[in-house]
């Protein structure tokens, strides 16, 4: 039964492209037609099992059934399967638009609200999870001028992971308006890049925040490497807990953390950040978000990638932060950066497999292309983008038009 409703679904699915399936039992079959630009796949199921797997929680039974390879690529790769399966119901597709099965909805929408309470002490577990998995793979991986783990910035004529990298950090730094004398708190610091760079391009004092070891003590280093450590301030410390120092910033900035949050939490962030900030200050918010409405993260990504994240739509960011009092000065929406930024990943790991292999095992690195494929997929068919947006607690903290970003950006980076 399992292997007719799986075949039945790639047979609706697969329309241009090929994917070979064959199954455990010997039977061969494939779905599709060759078409231009559409890749041409190839697997096999190892066990019968795999099917009812598959079709029990399509996310998670394929991912784990790769993970443990039971599902095995024979031609092409993972990205190109993915890619294969969303790019025929990419997220802009007409027709009519169904519900998803009510038990499933419902099993997910449970699982999701218990984990997604995000407190203290489950955010640095959270947190830990994974990005304290070792500063080794994130060096493979990541471009090594800027560390930069969230989505970079691709204007004309900018072809490198690392020039797209600075390019997104001069973008945002042009949007916080930075005057010399100012501090400013980079909320999630990762491994310092932002911070290292505001101190590196403006006479400013920045303090970088964040919930993991592992990236606390590499941006130390990084810091002192850059010659800012004199001017860079790292600290092991929750968002929740920082206006109790009673300090407040003239500049806040927070790049890939919002999603972290977790959605119960959204409200106390803008309010923990609104305390943050001067009455005249600026803040630039970076975060994935939906194009569509509010939704649920699937099992895969609880489970092995961001247990107790969640990716929120533009409409309940926006809809926190108002009652803070915060005015959303200026909203860009990057719709296909962070696709591009995250093939530049999966490159660096295909081409340093067999070291991520030797750090971790086979297991890992499935699971991890796994993560890096879905995710592309996501933002080249599904319904993921970026949004930066800027809040000001004032409407004359900021000039009345944007010519000063487009000025400021200029001079960081010739356009």
């Amino acid at each position: 039964m399992s292997k007719r409703l799986v075949a039945r679904f790639l047979e609706s699915t697969v329309r241009e492209g090929t994917l070979s399936v064959r199954f455990a039992d010997g039977d061969e079959r494939t779905f599709g037609k060759s078409a231009d630009g559409f890749p041409d796949i190839a697997i096999a199921f190892t066990d019968a099992k795999v099917p009812r797997d598959i079709l029990l929680d399509p996310r998670i039974g394929a991912g784990e059934a790769f993970m443990d390879g039971r599902l095995v690529i024979e031609r092409g790769g993972i990205m190109e399967l993915v890619q294969l399966l969303r790019s025929n119901k990419p997220w802009e597709r007409g027709g009519i638009l169904r519900a998803p099965r009510l038990a499933q909805r419902l099993k997910n929408r449970a699982a999701f609200a218990i984990e997604s309470v995000n407190n203290r002490i489950g955010s640095r577990r959270n947190v830990s999870h994974h990005y304290d998995i070792g500063n080794a793979l994130y060096r493979l991986m990541l471009d090594p001028e800027h560390m930069q783990y969230s989505c970079a910035y691709w204007p004309e004529g900018v072809t490198t992971l690392g020039k797209a990298q600075e390019a997104k950090l001069a973008h945002i730094a042009a949007k916080l308006a930075l005057a010399d004398g100012q501090n400013v708190l980079d909320i999630g610091c990762g491994w310092g890049g932002m911070a290292i760079y505001l101190a590196s391009k403006f006479d400013v004092r920045v303090t970088g925040i964040t919930l993991s070891q592992e990236q606390l003590a590499l941006a130390r280093e990084r810091a002192v490497s850059a010659g800012v450590a004199d001017r860079v301030t790292f600290d092991l410390v929750d968002y929740r807990d920082v206006p109790a120092r009673g300090q407040r910033f003239d500049r806040i900035v927070s790049v890939g953390m919002f999603e972290h949050v977790g959605r119960p939490q959204f409200e106390t962030f803008f309010r923990c950040c609104a305390n943050l900030l001067a009455d005249d200050g600026v803040m630039l918010l970076h975060t994935i978000g939906r194009f569509g409405g509010p939704g649920t993260t699937d099992a895969f990504t609880r489970k092995y990638i961001f247990p107790g994240g969640y990716i929120p739509a533009l409409s309940e960011t926006l809809a926190a932060s108002e009652k803070s009092r915060l005015i959303h000065s200026d909203i860009e929406t990057l719709r296909l950066h962070y696709a591009r930024t995250l093939r530049a990943w999966y490159a660096n790991c295909e081409a340093n497999r067999d070291a991520i292999i030797a750090m971790y095992d086979e297991r890992f690195y499935r699971m991890w292309t796994f993560y890096l494929a879905g995710a592309t997929a996501a933002f080249e068919w599904g319904s993921m983008g970026n949004y930066q947006i800027q809040y000001v607690r004032s409407r004359h903290a900021i000039p009345v038009t944007r010519s000063y970003i487009a000025g400021a950006e200029a001079s960081l980076r010739p356009i």
